[in-house]
């Protein structure tokens, strides 16, 4: 039946083949427009490869809805050639159409032949269309995607209406291609669509009246001979890049160019800014000035295609200010001074236990208020009960005292020399570390296992940590290693002020006051105390 309506109509018809690509993806919703003018009349549809005729049933997946071929949804068969007859009075009107489905392949997010035609914007403003989505019923854009990636930026940025996204201010980075997945609605069912277009920023120039920024009419420069000077001219020439922009300078109306260039130079540079404010500069370099200079008009004239403005300068000796040496003078007293500052601050730092030590034996500074202390220092360790030799009790009652009160004046109290007989030992121990202004506790692995002495270390710590009234010395006379085995109130002062560490060199001459061990003794202990008439020995 088909083919005997070809040949009827093969009598009737005078032909007007034309042709129009249609590109889709498959398994989305493509909707085919005759490219005739069909208003009011009758269409029809044919496969154009086995003239069958498509019927106009909304039921079938792909049906002719007058001058609309729908397809519900695409399928890799559809690919081919359609055609639409047009019928008219004592006419017909054939066009063929040409249909392509892709299929998806990884990675790629659209081919490159579904690309629609470009949409461009400016730099103020730009809005892309959403392709062919006035072909489908109820459509529904749901998402926009750039370079296959989801559309994103800040909420100013972009802006989405009906079938439009707009784009505030866009820049070259906003170039790429555009795609719009939407939705439609055809008898009752659900299908999806995409469609991509490139969108491409064009720069729109604008002229403005030109504005000379600096230097201002009549301006004066100082100069001084013989020395180089520039002088510089910027200027405004309107928004976007101009076809025609001029900053330049002259001397006496002769353009820089044609001045001699052993003495003459111009540079210029013509820069867009992020308000797209085109700006030009020129720099006029003067060699060397000489006294003609002074008497020249120097003039910056600064043209774009609407207007030219021009300011005219003059150079002018520069008298030395009598202030100008008082300043440089002064600039360099400070510097010197704060140069020897830290100098002084840095030899301070390697220095200081030397520095004091020596006001202290220069000054002999003496504290003469009486607070109620006997001892400069009150001295524990570790106990030998064996007839052996030991050097900590000998550094304790013959080294330490030959050194802090022969040599230098202190008064240490030591326990078993400075005992009186008879005492009660617990009560002389606590009356004498009260009486001390510093505790010098002797440290040994032995103070580890020794537990003869843990009420004089209790005692002597309580007044140190707690009721913070004496200071503590530590003498590492022999390594111990990370300290774990000492008391958790020793290694807290550890911690903080860290240990005086006799070294085995120190052996060779025990006695030598000036050596480091004994230097930073003395600079722990208290200033020396003149006796009061109230303090006695116990």
């Amino acid at each position: 039946m088909g083919l005997l309506q070809l040949i009827l109509l093969s009598t009737f018809l005078s032909v007007s083949v034309t042709s129009e690509s249609f590109h889709a993806m498959e398994d989305e919703a493509l909707v085919v427009k005759c490219p005739q003018d069909c208003q009011n009349r009758t269409v029809k549809w044919y496969h154009t490869q086995t003239n069958q005729l498509i019927p106009a049933e909304e039921g079938g997946r792909i049906h002719s809805s007058g001058r609309f071929l729908w397809f519900l949804p695409t399928s890799k068969e559809d690919s081919g050639n359609y055609t639409c007859v047009t019928h008219y009075s004592n006419y017909t009107k054939q066009s063929t159409v040409s249909v392509m489905v892709y299929l998806h392949k990884q990675g790629i997010c659209f081919p490159s032949q579904i690309r629609y035609p470009n949409d461009t914007g400016t730099l103020t403003s730009g809005r892309i269309v959403c392709p062919t989505i006035d072909n489908y019923e109820k459509a529904t854009i749901v998402k926009w995607y750039k370079d296959c990636k989801p559309l994103q930026g800040p909420r100013e940025k972009y802006s989405m209406g009906g079938k439009y996204l707009f784009i505030k201010r866009p820049q070259k980075t906003d170039e790429g291609h555009y795609t719009c997945h939407f939705t439609c609605i055809h008898s009752g069912n659900v299908y999806n669509v995409s469609a991509t277009r490139i969108f491409i920023v064009k720069e729109v120039s604008s002229p403005m009246y030109s504005q000379i920024q600096y230097p201002t009419d009549n301006a004066v420069i100082q100069v001084e001979f013989g020395s180089p000077v520039n002088i510089s001219c910027g200027a405004f020439l309107g928004i976007g890049k101009q076809n025609i922009a001029v900053v330049t300078w002259e001397v006496n109306g002769i353009k820089a160019e044609y001045l001699n260039t052993s003495r003459f130079h111009e540079d210029h540079q013509f820069f867009m800014r992020g308000d797209r404010g085109y700006y030009g500069e020129s720099i006029l370099t003067i060699e060397e000035v000489k006294e003609e200079d002074l008497l020249s008009n120097f003039t910056c004239t600064a043209l774009n295609e609407i207007d030219h403005v021009m300011v005219t300068v003059t150079l002018q000796l520069k008298v030395p200010c009598k202030g100008d040496n008082h300043s440089t003078y002064t600039t360099i007293g400070i510097l010197v001074l704060l140069s020897i500052i830290a100098l002084l601050l840095i030899l301070y730092q390697f220095f200081r236990i030397d520095i004091v030590l020596l006001c202290q034996r220069i000054f002999k500074p003496y504290k003469t208020q009486d607070d109620g202390k006997i001892y400069d220092a009150y001295v524990i360790y570790p106990k030998n009960r064996t007839n052996e030799a030991n050097f900590v009790e000998y550094f304790v009652h013959q080294i330490l005292p030959d050194v802090l009160e022969n040599k230098h004046g202190y008064k240490l109290c030591i326990y078993g020399r400075d005992m009186l007989p008879g005492e009660d030992a617990a009560n002389a121990l606590e009356m004498r570390i009260q009486k001390s202004r510093r505790l010098i506790i002797i440290l040994t692995p032995q103070l580890i296992q020794c537990e003869e002495f843990g009420y004089e270390h209790q005692i002597a710590l309580y007044s140190a940590l707690i009721q913070n009234n004496i200071k503590v010395i530590l003498l590492e006379m022999e390594t111990i290693g990370n300290y774990a085995g000492l008391q958790e109130s020793l290694r807290y002062i550890i911690k903080q002020q860290g240990t005086i560490k006799w070294k085995e060199k120190h052996k060779e001459c025990p006695h030598a006051s000036n050596s480091k061990f004994w230097k930073l003794v003395r600079y722990h202990m208290p200033l020396r105390h003149k006796p009061s008439q109230l303090n006695h020995a116990v």
